[in-house]
């Protein structure tokens, strides 16, 4: 096992696309860290470095303290599982798993060895004569990933090695997977665009958007405190509502104008994000959980605004309401031409733009078309500068 480090590392293609940017990052002896970003942030391009499968234009990434940047991929005591099994469809299971110690020429003693214990942790004991066609996908997933632990490499690469499984497959070998990787305490990168996936498995999650690291830390700690607009509005299943909104502080009181409605800001938002004080007379980005929203008759207590319920999804405990607020909602992208910071485009209120979770039990209460009051949770709400997307902290 060793530890991972990519030290200000860039990659460029040579049309000019800069893929990673200025990427520092370092991976512990035996952590389990997830990469998670939209399509085409430059997750695979950096996991793709660490295996040697693309070269690194500018930096270092160093594997167990030794840089790697000339070092062929067969010399780097990696394993990498891709989404697609890459499985050789005319050998058997025990032979797909046995195929790289085969090509090290290891003994057989101590192949089968390794085989039968890889085939025990996987369960895949029954399989092992099998042929891959006759396997199920979460089957070919597990022994693609015999095939990389027989090895006992020092780093296990896994490339969105569960995007080609259905959803309820996906949510069994998310545990599979996590499981595995504790019992055998191989240090682990996982590329995934599912930030579900990425919050349920890594012992540290790396938020990254246009080939730029937005921010790294437990999965916990980006959803409670994320380090800019991106992150808060990337993390989190639904995700944030993301609100324009003008700041008007009066004395120690501070109040927010969602479009024609005022809701006042509780003083545990105000100590999270005490530049709201001095963001009087200003357009702020506020930022709200679906949890953190309820029916107004269910918390008289907090502030309430007026909203229209579009569409109610019911989804077993609770039901997803969508509803249209009169305020400008925000979608957070990078903008490469003005120097790489996050910034604030509104998208019109001609569509839902406030999601809430609803219990079961309260679904009942509402009809779709028709006006609700809802009590906003202000203690929870998150504060991001407009124009930078940087929090108000």
């Amino acid at each position: 096992m060793a530890d991972v480090v990519f030290d200000e590392v860039d990659k460029f293609y040579d049309n000019g696309f800069h893929a990673v940017q200025d990427l520092s990052l370092a991976i512990e002896d035996g952590e389990f860290l997830v990469l998670v970003g939209p399509s085409g942030c430059g997750k695979t391009t950096a996991l793709r470095m660490v295996a040697g499968l693309e070269e690194i234009s500018d930096g270092t990434v160093s594997i167990g303290g030794k840089v790697v940047n000339k070092v062929s991929p067969k010399e780097r005591d990696i394993a990498m599982v891709f989404q697609n099994y890459a499985l050789y469809p005319h050998l058997s299971v025990a032979e797909n798993i046995a195929f790289g110690l085969r090509l090290r020429k290891t003994p057989r003693s101590t192949i089968e060895e390794r085989v039968d214990w890889a085939a025990k942790l996987l369960d895949l004991t029954p399989y092992l004569d099998r042929r891959p066609k006759q396997l199920s996908g979460g089957q070919r997933q597990r022994v693609a990933m015999g095939r990389a632990i027989v090895r006992h490499p020092q780093v296990f690469l896994m490339d969105e090695p569960l995007s080609n499984l259905d959803a309820k497959l996906r949510v069994q070998m998310r545990a599979d997977v996590a499981k595995l990787q504790r019992d055998i305490g191989t240090t682990t990168i996982y590329v995934t665009h599912d930030q579900v996936e990425a919050m349920t498995m890594g012992d540290r999650v790396a938020v990254m958007t246009a080939g730029v690291l937005q921010q790294v830390d437990r999965p916990q700690r980006l959803f409670d405190e994320p380090a800019n607009l991106f992150v808060a509005g990337f993390i989190g299943t639904p995700p944030m509502n993301l609100l324009e909104a003008d700041v008007h502080v009066e004395g120690d009181a501070v109040t927010l104008a969602i479009g024609p409605q005022q809701v006042s800001v509780a003083p545990e938002a105000l100590r999270r994000y005490p530049g709201l004080r001095g963001a009087g007379g200003r357009r702020v980005v506020v930022g709200v959980r679906a949890g953190d929203i309820h029916l107004a008759a269910d918390r008289p207590d907090l502030p309430a605004v007026t909203a229209h319920l579009e569409l109610l999804e019911a989804l077993g405990t609770e039901s997803v309401a969508y509803f249209r607020i009169d305020a400008m909602a925000i979608s957070a992208e990078v903008h490469e031409d003005d120097d790489e910071q996050l910034a604030a485009e509104g998208v019109t209120a001609t569509r839902p733009n406030l999601v809430v979770s609803v219990p079961a039990g309260s679904a009942f209460e509402l009809t779709v078309d028709t006006d609700v009051r809802l009590a906003l949770d202000t203690a929870k709400l998150h504060a991001f500068d407009q124009e930078t997307g940087a929090p108000l902290r």
